[in-house]
């Protein structure tokens, strides 16, 4: 394991977990990939899913590749060790199922399915993407605080936020909750793990109605539709409604030759009106 900056790890070395043999893995939550004290939800995904494909590579399956990762939050585990129990539950011959459970002082905290295969790599027979450039503009906002804590993910991946859909950072209420960023790690390069956390990284889409505060996910499922190709991913992130206290949030994440990566949609709990 390097440190890049004396503190910063590289998303690689951060998500990869440590076999203990029998399908049971350890890895540590560092701060780097966390929002303040919270590890990012999105970090959290990708950790999940290698631990899977981990497990099946040591049953002697190379090419598995994460397909679908569906996770529920259960508790928010703290920063530091973790442990990771797998199960495989099917093996099919186009996907594999693994269930992923982390763990943390005997509480499980996060459980998660993950379906495997292989990941097309032609181009698509017909798709629909967002259109937006595919490198950030000048006027690009670089990411560095939120309003959950600081915003640790910027030490080890490189987040710029158009500022014409964030009207929370200028005091404006009622905006659409709908978001554009950019992101790509600093170290390393692009890969369907890291399209993972791509699509967790926009701060709360409800921020832009005047919900500002922490917005635990409940709930998120992410497909995987494809290998990125290296660069800025491109991701366009949306809420169809806020009702009370829920709200959801699709992304989309489309990766530097136009195509898409990678599609999530989650269910978390929005801050009350005016901060929580």
């Amino acid at each position: 394991m390097s440190a890049m900056d004396g503190t910063a790890v590289s998303f690689d070395t951060a998500s990869a977990a440590r076999s203990l043999g029998d399908g049971t893995f350890t890895a540590v939550l560092r701060a780097e990939w966390a929002i303040g004290s919270h590890p990012h939800g999105g970090f959290l995904l990708a950790l999940l899913a290698r631990a899977a494909v981990s497990a099946l590579h040591e049953r002697g399956e190379p090419h598995a590749e994460p397909l679908v990762v569906s996770a529920e939050f259960l508790h928010a585990p703290a920063l530091g060790p973790v442990l990771l129990r797998t199960d495989v539950r099917k093996v099919g011959r186009r996907a594999t199922v693994v269930e992923v459970r982390l763990e943390q002082r005997g509480r499980s905290c996060v459980e998660a399915r993950v379906t495997t295969g292989r990941l097309p790599m032609r181009r698509p027979e017909w798709t629909d993407v967002p259109s937006m450039p595919a490198e950030p503009p000048p006027g690009a906002l670089a990411l560095a605080e939120s309003t959950e804590g600081p915003f640790n993910l910027a030490k080890g991946c490189e987040v710029r936020l158009d500022p014409a859909t964030a009207g929370y950072l200028t005091g404006r209420t009622g905006e659409p909750p709908r978001m554009r960023l950019w992101v790509r790690p600093r170290y390393g390069l692009v890969d369907p793990y890291f399209s993972l956390l791509a699509s967790d990284v926009n701060p709360p889409v409800v921020m832009n109605l005047g919900r500002v505060g922490w917005a635990p996910t409940v709930q998120l499922t992410a497909l995987l539709r494809t290998r990125p190709a290296p660069g800025w991913l491109r991701v366009v992130v949306e809420s169809r409604s806020v009702n009370e206290s829920w709200f959801d949030s699709d992304a989309t994440v489309v990766d530097a030759q136009g195509r898409l990566v990678c599609q999530a949609r989650q269910l978390g709990l929005a801050p009350a009106p005016g901060g929580s």
